[in-house]
Parts: structure tokens; C-alpha cells; sequence
């Protein structure tokens, strides 16, 4: 199982779209540890593998990462990492005698 931020220069069909989103609360205390989402990427990395191998995929191509931090009127602030690729599998080759 592999994951890439680029394209698979060889055959494969496409499996599906994968996507996960992980959050963390910031309290209010300190309200600035931004180094708390790199938990948050593994965590979405890990979910995203997770999802392709339960469909079969032989890897993610594509693969892309948005972050966020969300901010409500009277609640603390949240960190988000969403993550999202296209699970493929590679098409198998037939030799030819």
C-alpha cells in the first residue's frame, strides 16, 4: 500500500475517492498550539489507508490535505485536517507468448 500527492504513471483503475477529517480541541488556555496538528495529519493519513485497504485499493493517488481552524462564538477553537485521495488498484498484466 503506497500513498502520493502525484499521479501513477502505470495501468490501474480507479477504486473510488477516499476522504477522513480529524479535529482537536484548543483550550482555552492555549489557545495557539498550532504543532498539535501533526497528530491530526497522522491521524488522517492512517484513516485514509485504512479505507483503501478495505476496498481492495493497491495505493491513494492524488492525495490532498486541508487545514482549518474553527472558530465558534462561545466555544474554544478546533483544529481540523481533512484529507482526501483516489484509491486505485494496478490492472494486471498478461503475458504474452
Amino acid at each position: 500500500m503506497f500513498m502520493t500527492t502525484g499521479g501513477f504513471n502505470r495501468s490501474h483503475s480507479i477504486q473510488g475517492i477516499i476522504t477522513a477529517t480529524a479535529h482537536d480541541m484548543l483550550t482555552s488556555e492555549k489557545p495557539d498550539e498550532f504543532e498539535r496538528f501533526e497528530p491530526l495529519f497522522s491521524d488522517v493519513k492512517q484513516q485514509l489507508m485504512q479505507q483503501a485497504q478495505e476496498q481492495g485499493a493497491d495505493g491513494l493517488i492524488e492525495v490532498r490535505f486541508n487545514t482549518e481552524v474553527v472558530q465558534m462564538n462561545v466555544a474554544p477553537k478546533f483544529l481540523v485536517v481533512h484529507g482526501y485521495g483516489t484509491a486505485i488498484k494496478f490492472l494486471s498484466q498478461k503475458n504474452s507468448n
